[in-house]
């Protein structure tokens, strides 16, 4: 599998994940002390941290994801970008950039480094 291609799966799983509140399936989609710049200020180390992170995500949120470019690091590391639009309960949107680096671990994709940044 070419390296958008890992990247377009890996979000689309971190999307339907996330879109049905399940914060465990989400969090296993990061490696075990993966970086993890959300839209908090705060810089989040590992899975505990990024497990408090979704399960204070408001319910309802949901994300359309649409992935822009990737590059292949080596044979077990990816990185590229996608723009990620966040929908909450009433309509309302927020556009961020995404900004990911994912690496073959434990016979699958996980997620080492993201980073998401407001549009507009």
């Amino acid at each position: 599998m070419t390296g958008s291609g890992v990247l377009a799966g890996l979000l689309e799983k971190w999307r339907v994940a996330f879109d049905e509140h399940r914060v465990k399936d989400i969090v296993g989609l990061f490696a075990e002390d993966a970086l993890f710049q959300g839209l908090s200020p705060r810089l989040l180390v590992g899975r505990a941290e990024i497990t408090t992170y979704y399960e204070n995500v408001p319910a309802g949120m949901t994300a359309a994801v649409e992935p822009l470019h990737s590059r292949t690091v080596d044979a077990e590391a990816i990185s590229g970008f996608a723009t990620v639009t966040f929908t909450d309960a009433s309509g309302g949107h927020l556009p961020v950039r995404l900004s990911v680096v994912a690496q073959h671990l434990d016979d699958a994709w996980r997620i080492r480094q993201y980073h998401v940044s407001k549009l507009g």
